[in-house]
């Protein structure tokens, strides 16, 4: 089931993300970014001014009352920013993804928003031919990265983002 994050589920959100993206246990999934950086992807309080933030919604998907899946929505005016797609690492592959995906979608259609864009990291080919498959279109710009607080980059590649975006 997929609904709309409250406060009460930030520690299970801040586990999910961090798991999906650093560490580990994210190197069970196809996403990580543990060949990339190290450090937490969100912590919690930034979770916290996240999801108290009006413009942004943070969809959850839930299964046996355990959140899998999770995105987070901003709402950016004249287009829905995606960002943060968190699939638990030992179920991706499975289609969740897609179904959050298609949730963003209704979302911004909901919102009377007629385009969703992203940043990835551009070296993330794989994730980037992902989200190609699923409509979304290099727009040809690139925006630098910027490292946060907990972020230590491991890798001798130049990391910047590619920014994706679908019309609806």
């Amino acid at each position: 089931m997929i609904t709309i994050a409250t406060l009460e589920d930030v520690l299970a959100l801040e586990k999910l993300i961090n798991s999906a993206y650093r560490g580990e246990t994210s190197k069970k999934g196809w996403a990580s970014e543990a060949n990339l950086l190290e450090g937490k992807r969100i912590t919690l309080d930034e979770l916290e001014e996240t999801i108290k933030n009006k413009d942004n919604t943070i969809l959850k998907y839930t299964e046996n009352n355990q959140i899998i899946g999770s995105v987070l929505l901003t709402n950016k005016g004249d287009k829905l920013y995606l960002g943060m797609l968190s699939i638990s690492p030992e179920l991706q592959n499975k289609g969740l993804g897609k179904k959050l995906l298609q949730e963003a979608e209704i979302h911004a259609l909901s919102l009377s928003l007629s385009k969703i864009v992203m940043t990835v990291i551009t070296i993330r080919k794989e994730l980037i031919e992902w989200y190609k498959r699923h409509g979304y279109v290099d727009t040809g710009v690139r925006e630098p990265f910027l490292l946060n607080d907990y972020d230590t980059i491991i890798t001798d590649q130049h990391l910047e983002f590619i920014v994706l975006e679908k019309i609806l």
